[in-house]
């Protein structure tokens, strides 16, 4: 049976191109908030650092009314890094809108998860966004994304899917290029005609997949997934099986259900196969798992997500400043911390190491890393982590690595500084075109490892004009050794206070990172030296004082502002020999081997 009273879609689009936006303008012209409800920008974007950054993090559920129908929509991140959360819940959907910049065009990420959208066989609707961009290219996007169809072998079905026009900012959609919209209504009213209801049984035993996980301190674990099959109620007493029999089933009771109306959960009786809901009472329900009618015994398929391409180690903090200023600092704390972020991280693996003070993170990405970095950094822990690294895989005895596809926009008279970064990375160009205002757009294949650090000399290069966006392509044979990054570090010589005359003299040898008045200890990393080789420097250092001096001498030492480092900046910037302290305050970043002189003995030996 199809119903007919109701749509259940995903909108899937590259990092930036408007998704959130559109979703705010969708449940405004619905009819979702008061007409003089306070409604903040990016409303679905919830979590503190989704908002600060601008990027969608988390797969996200919200609902709306059009006409006698009930649209179910999930807005998915667009970083390839949080890939893992568009994977599992294009299981709920029935169709997907696939968001692309009128400028931009299709871009990586775009194709990873169009590609993904195709094999569920989902119907497709395009939505060319941003129409209002000066540099806007509406034909030639139109024609990029069927080429994309085309090359991902769409069917005929979905390479006749209609293309919509819209100005995400502006609550505007329009069939034509050429013709101003006024409202969404024409992209309403293809999600009704394009997109259809789900086909479910309604009289079978229950059957539903749970696709996402959330957390209540109130409720504990909430699990969210659609009813494939039959009802579910409150009170219902259910089987929990896993597909991969990774554990034993066991029998539960659903204490709660609510159904998603707008931003908020309702709570509800009982819901029908079809519809997107939210259940508590089973504890350790996890993503993946089945939960059936008691004696009925068919788990569902649950679509393999993507392995993790890159890996850090997380391990407690043993520098001389341990302990000052972070909340949980054991490593039962941190143990415990990780492995809870699991349970909602489908595509993160953590594994404990021959110590019992370091743990093994393994993700999608650098920044798929760094976001857990900075949360639990938020939460009040307090650890230190190592250096990323790809990861190797040995296929039919050949040692492999990960590939990522790198596509970037950079103005012509960068080109040749790009190009030769990408050649001593061992980078391969796969296309080069002309993108108008002198500017080109390039496409390589890179080792993963390769593009440790790149980021920011990328920015240096294009004069910060450049935009660079990678996606996981595929493993291959190991590409030999790539040459380790160009710049040394400047280590405080001793534990201090960094002072100006100290700094003064150490800022004619490079960067630094830290300024006058800051705690250093012996190892710490407070500067880089374009040399490429370490250099010990005394911040610490005062001037000796004589009994004749000139008043105002020490006024006239000028410091340069020193670097500000971020996660991401101080993960690109270490090496293997180094690692990053985190803690709730401050970002430490120091050799593995503390003491200037044991350091000096293994490397001079």
């Amino acid at each position: 049976m199809i119903r007919n009273d109701l749509r259940n879609i995903a909108i899937i689009a590259h990092v930036d191109h408007g998704k959130t936006t559109l979703v705010d303008q969708m449940l405004k012209q619905a009819g979702t908030f008061r007409e003089n409800q306070v409604v903040e920008e990016r409303v679905m974007d919830s979590n503190d650092i989704e908002r600060e950054r601008g990027i969608t993090i988390l797969a996200k559920n919200t609902s709306l009314h059009y006409k006698d129908t009930k649209i179910n929509i999930v807005d998915t991140p667009g970083h390839a890094d949080f890939s893992g959360e568009v994977e599992r819940i294009l299981k709920m959907v029935d169709g997907v809108i696939l968001l692309v910049d009128a400028a931009e065009g299709p871009m990586p990420q775009t194709r990873f998860v169009l590609q993904k959208a195709l094999e569920f066989g989902h119907k497709i609707i395009i939505v060319v966004n941003k129409i209002d961009r000066p540099d806007a290219r509406l034909d030639e996007v139109g024609d990029e994304v069927l080429e994309l169809l085309l090359t991902l072998d769409a069917t005929d079905e979905q390479l006749d899917s209609p293309i919509i026009y819209c100005s995400g900012r502006d609550g505007t959609a329009s069939m034509s290029p050429d013709v101003q919209g006024e409202d969404l209504i024409p992209l309403f009213e293809n999600i009704l005609s394009h997109i259809s209801g789900p086909d479910v049984d309604m009289e079978g035993e229950t059957q539903m997949l749970v696709s996402s996980i959330d957390y209540n301190e109130y409720v504990g674990r909430i699990g969210i997934g659609r009813i494939e099959r039959g009802t579910l109620k409150v009170g219902q007493q259910v089987t929990v099986y896993d597909y991969h029999q990774s554990i034993k089933p066991y029998n539960s009771k659903i204490v709660s259900l609510y159904a998603i109306e707008g931003l908020v959960r309702t709570p509800v009786d009982e819901m029908k196969a079809g519809d997107i809901v939210c259940f508590s009472g089973i504890e350790n329900i996890t993503i993946g798992e089945t939960l059936c009618a008691v004696g009925t015994n068919e788990p569902l398929p649950f679509v393999k997500i993507s392995e993790p391409t890159v890996e850090m180690y997380f391990s407690v903090n043993d520098s001389p400043f341990a302990g000052k200023e972070g909340k949980f600092v054991t490593s039962r704390h941190l143990r415990d911390r990780l492995f809870k972020e699991l349970l909602r991280d489908v595509s993160l693996r953590v594994s404990e190491t021959d110590t019992t003070d370091s743990f093994r993170v393994a993700g999608r990405g650098e920044m798929h890393l760094s976001i857990l970095t900075e949360n639990l950094r938020r939460e009040g822990y307090e650890f230190q982590v190592g250096a990323p690294k790809a990861m190797m895989k040995e296929i039919d005895g050949v040692k492999c690595e990960p590939i990522e596809r790198m596509i970037a926009d950079v103005p012509q008279e960068s080109l040749g500084s790009v190009m030769e970064k990408m050649g001593s990375r061992k980078g391969e160009l796969v296309t080069m075109s002309p993108k108008g205002d002198d500017r080109m757009r390039v496409e390589f294949l890179i080792p993963a490892r390769g593009l440790f650090g790149y980021r920011s000399e990328f920015l240096t290069d294009t004069k910060g004009e450049g935009v660079m966006n990678t996606v996981f392509h595929e493993y291959q044979p190991y590409k030999g050794e790539i040459q380790k990054r160009s710049i040394g570090a400047l280590i405080a010589f001793e534990t201090g206070e960094a002072v100006t005359y100290g700094l003064y003299n150490a800022q004619e040898r490079g960067t630094l990172f830290i300024g006058a008045g800051t705690q250093v200890y012996e190892g710490m990393i407070v500067g880089s030296t374009p040399t490429g080789e370490d250099i010990a420097v005394n911040v610490c250092k005062k001037k000796q004082l004589t009994n004749t001096r000139a008043s105002g001498s020490d006024d006239a030492l000028r410091l340069i502002p020193p670097r500000q480092m971020s996660i991401e900046s101080a993960l690109e910037f270490i090496g293997d020999d180094e690692m990053l302290e985190v803690t709730p305050k401050s970002l430490r970043i120091r050799k593995k081997i503390l003491s200037n002189q044991m350091r000096m003995k293994k490397t001079k030996g």
